[in-house]
This record gives C-alpha cells, sequence and structure tokens, in this order.
C-alpha cells in the first residue's frame, strides 16, 4: 500500500512543479484504505507561502472528519512534513506520517545546488510531534523526489 500512496505523492508533486509550485503532494488516507483526500503545493500559484498540501490536508480533515477517524488516518507524503505543518498535523490530531524524501536530504541536496537554505529550521516531525509514528525517507521515492527537486534548483 505504501507504494501505491508515495508513487501518487511524487505525482502530486512532479504536478505542482510543472505548475510552477515547489515539487511537494501529499494523499491523506482512511482507516479503510481508501484515499480521503490530496493535494499539492500551492505556494506559487496561491501566492501563499504556507500553502503546503501537509497543511492543506491537515485543515480538510478537521473540518471533515471526527477525531477518531482522524487518528486512524495515515498521511503519505512526498517530503517529511516541515515544523508548520507538523504542528497542524498534530493539533489535528491525525496518524501516522510516511514521507518519500527527509527533510535532511532536501536540505543537504538544496545546499549541493548552491541553493538558498530554508526560512524554518529543518526539524524531524517527532521533534514537533513527539510520539508520533513516523517512517521515511522511503526509497526509491526519495531519490524520485531528488529529481524533482533538482529540476525545480534549475529553472
Amino acid at each position: 500500500m505504501t507504494t501505491r500512496y508515495l508513487r501518487r505523492c511524487v505525482e502530486l508533486a512532479r504536478e505542482a512543479l510543472n505548475a510552477g509550485d515547489h515539487p511537494f503532494g501529499s494523499v491523506l488516507v482512511g482507516p479503510e484504505d481508501v484515499v480521503l483526500a490530496e493535494e499539492r503545493n500551492r505556494e506559487v500559484t496561491d501566492s501563499d507561502p504556507t500553502a503546503h498540501p501537509e497543511l492543506a490536508l491537515a485543515r480538510w480533515a478537521a473540518a471533515n472528519l471526527s477525531s477518531a477517524v482522524r487518528a486512524a488516518c495515515t498521511v503519505y507524503t512526498s517530503g517529511e512534513h516541515c515544523p508548520m505543518c507538523a504542528a497542524a498535523h498534530g493539533w489535528v490530531g491525525l496518524g501516522p506520517i510516511v514521507y518519500a524524501g527527509s527533510g535532511a536530504q532536501l536540505s543537504a541536496w538544496r545546499a549541493g545546488w548552491g541553493q538558498p537554505a530554508s526560512p524554518v529550521a529543518v526539524l524531524p516531525i517527532t521533534a514537533v510531534v513527539p510520539g508520533l509514528s513516523v517512517t521515511g525517507p522511503v526509497a526509491p521515492f526519495d531519490e524520485q523526489m531528488r529529481t524533482l527537486h533538482e529540476r525545480a534548483a534549475n529553472r
């Protein structure tokens, strides 16, 4: 199952990149192993630096799901949550996170390409949401994300 959902996250990240946004995509999977919602990054197209897909899914879940269902959901995502998105995930009470590429990987890739550092500290999700079940990075999806981020850095 993880493979199918991470593959979709990479597809959403590619859609974001092709639309002019940063390459990130996320899928919210419910307790019955059904996709409940999905989103891609929209920071550039919405002129909103907080338009991250993970934050959009947390907001959607808060508005549409009971707390019990939220806790039983899994968020699959192309990149490890930033502190803002991790906090939203924790406040909303979503369940496990599975990510393709880590924040540390992205930071190192960007530094290697001469790109500026993130304006926000790179923290592991569990530093923001202690005790949360987190899986990642997951090969080969991390390398697929490296390729998309390199395309973004070179445009």
